[in-house]
Formats: C-alpha cells, structure tokens, sequence
C-alpha cells in the first residue's frame, strides 16, 4: 500500500497507489432528485481535495482550516452543503454534523457522503485501507460491529 494526499479531510490509502475520486463515483449514481439540490443555490463543498463537486461556489479543505469547527473558518450560510468522505476522520462526527448544518440555510440540503463499513472496511477494524478512520458507518443494520 502507499500513501497518497488527496486534499479531501486526511490522507487516503490505496493499493494502487492512486486516489480514489469519490465524488466523481458518487455523481455518476445521482438521480434528478441529488442533482437538482447541487444545480441551484450556492453551495460549499467541504473536503473538496482533487475531486469536488462541480457545481460548488466554496471549496473547504483541510488547508482552510478543521472541518470539524467550520464556522471558526466560515462565516455565511449557503444553499446546500456536500461532504464526501470526511466525517469518518472527525474526532467527533456529531460535533462536525452540528457545524456543517449551522451553515446551511432554511430550507437548505447537507449531503454527507461517508463510506459504508461492510464497503470499505469488511470487517476489519481498525481499517486496514487506511489508518486515519476514527469511525465507521452503516444505515443498512441497527447495530455496527
């Protein structure tokens, strides 16, 4: 395995020794519903790294400042907010969720895009794919193992 900056929230592992485009694979299985979201209003894209949301008039990365405490670093609201692949690095992911949603307007959208934990992690923990995830995620079953 090498390591590998993609500018999103930390650093990623791969295999193969590239980055992995998550929101580019992500776009691809959007319906009308997810793109009429993005398509309108003003947006900020938190983690945006190599690959970011087309679509997002703000980039946040990690060189902005910790996404986990947002609003130390931004101060307005947008239209709706797009994360992918970072709350699994947040020290604490309801404290981050709490800050992210502080910064989107009423009636706004927060799209947080995290990776599944019998995805990505299948069954090992911690990661074997990378050493900075402090949490794993399932919406599929009522208890995580």
């Amino acid at each position: 395995m090498s390591w590998r900056g993609c500018g999103r929230c930390s650093p990623r592992w791969s295999r193969e020794g590239s980055t992995v485009h998550e929101t580019s694979k992500t776009i691809q299985l959007w319906g009308r519903q997810e793109l009429a979201i993005v398509e309108r209003g003003r947006g900020l894209d938190i983690g945006a790294g190599d690959d970011p949301l087309p679509w997002a008039a703000v980039r946040f990365d990690r060189a902005h400042g910790d996404a986990e405490h947002l609003t130390r670093h931004i101060h307005e609201q947008f239209d709706w907010v797009y994360s992918s692949h970072c709350l699994e690095h947040m020290d604490d992911p309801r404290s981050a969720l709490r800050e992210w949603w502080s910064v989107v307007r009423p009636g706004g959208h927060l799209i947080a895009i995290v990776a599944d934990e019998d995805l990505y992690e299948q069954g090992y923990w911690p990661s074997r794919i990378t050493d900075d995830h402090k949490h794993t995620f399932s919406i599929r079953k009522a208890r995580s193992w």
